[in-house]
């Protein structure tokens, strides 16, 4: 039966070895903020990018994990009180990174202003934000090519998205070498947050045919690769495989945001502390053994993923998660039954939650057989 759908994403994407190399092309003579990390490796592509182009007219490098408001209106009143206005935001670092420059781009009017909107799940108007260029360092949020970005609230313990489709980079460069060198339990984060975003992208009410496809790529991928880029952290060949793969789920959830699992980790990150990518990836086999028939499409990646019985892919899935030490359980993360069926009522509300194409009662009937809660 045929249907009516949509694909967008306007980012020039420029991928592979060297990549890094054509950022002083894209920023030209601009007068840009330069936003990214304060360790030694930056320091030394901020040198190595001030000798190629030209200094920034300011660094911002006190990005922190789970950027907090508090800390982004300290940035953005920076930022926006230089004598001269940026032309362009250019940001090398991770998804915390590239969110922040988003959120700096959507500041110019002042962060308060911006925050009032977002408080209240609206998209800000005429935002007028400068252009982007996003340079990750890691394989896991695919926020180069998203126009969206998180912003967390430690004091009231809550999380809140910014989204505006001017905030889609210009461009995005994915350079896989720049990945090389991070930690094992960053590199199995960020990229179990990757396979979270393709496969709650395919569970998803705005999905469409072609972010199908962009997720079946990414899933099959990590699922291939990850294990074994643990075990070779300095291989180029799956740093590579896992940057292509970040991307086509990136490429998928640009059109479709995430969904339950995400909703659920949002509390785990909030109160607990777990890291983003294990917070939102070690309910993913519950949630696809809760699934009926999706029909269509959506079927037919998760059976490109998974084959034709998805309660035997859903125990894959979970013997993989289990062999990259990632805990099945609420109470593997500090979490009681109490407080697990709470978070799991409260995510089926939450603005992802309401993009799941699945049910609360399969869900909870099927966190109650595994052991989940």
């Amino acid at each position: 039966m045929s249907h009516n759908w949509t694909y967008h994403n306007p980012v020039d994407i420029r991928f592979g070895g060297e990549a890094i190399a054509t950022l002083a092309d894209c920023i030209g003579a601009s007068r840009h903020a330069l936003v990214t990390y304060d360790e030694p490796f930056f320091s030394g592509l901020c040198d190595q990018l001030t000798k190629t182009a030209h200094a920034p007219e300011i660094v911002i490098n006190d990005v922190l994990p789970n950027p907090d408001c508090r800390q982004l209106g300290a940035q953005t009143a920076r930022l926006w009180s230089l004598p001269l206005e940026v032309e362009m935001i250019v940001a090398i670092g991770g998804g915390s990174v590239i969110d922040t420059a988003k959120v700096l781009a959507a500041g110019r009017s002042g962060f308060d202003a911006l925050m009032a909107e977002v408080r209240k799940d609206r998209a800000p108007e005429h935002l007028s934000p400068p252009p982007l260029v996003a340079c990750p360092t890691t394989a896991g949020t695919g926020s180069e090519v998203t126009c969206w970005a998180t912003i967390w609230d430690g004091v009231e313990a809550a999380k809140y998205s910014l989204a505006h489709p001017d905030l889609y980079p210009r461009t995005a460069i994915v350079d896989p070498a720049l990945m090389v060198g991070k930690s094992a339990d960053l590199t199995r984060a960020t990229g179990l947050d990757a396979l979270s975003h393709a496969l709650e992208s395919i569970w998803n009410k705005n999905a469409n045919p072609v972010s199908a496809r962009h997720a079946v790529f990414a899933a099959q991928t990590i699922l291939r690769d990850l294990p074994r880029l643990l075990s070779a952290p300095g291989d180029m060949s799956l740093r590579s495989s896992m940057a292509e793969a970040t991307l086509s789920a990136g490429l998928a959830f640009s059109n479709t945001k995430t969904a339950i699992a995400h909703n659920i980790s949002y509390p785990l990150t909030l109160r607990h502390g777990v890291a983003h990518g294990i917070a939102c990836s070690f309910t993913l086999p519950t949630i696809l053994r809760s699934l009926a028939p999706l029909g269509g499409f959506r079927d037919a990646a998760l059976t490109e993923i998974f084959g034709t019985d998805i309660i035997a892919g859903a125990d894959q899935l979970t013997a993989c998660l289990r062999r990259l030490g990632v805990g099945q359980r609420f109470a593997d993360h500090g979490i009681d039954r109490a407080e697990a069926e709470e978070i799991i009522d409260a995510a089926f509300h939450g603005q992802r939650g309401k993009n799941f194409i699945g049910t609360r009662d399969a869900l909870v009937a099927a966190a109650q057989v595994d052991g989940l809660i």
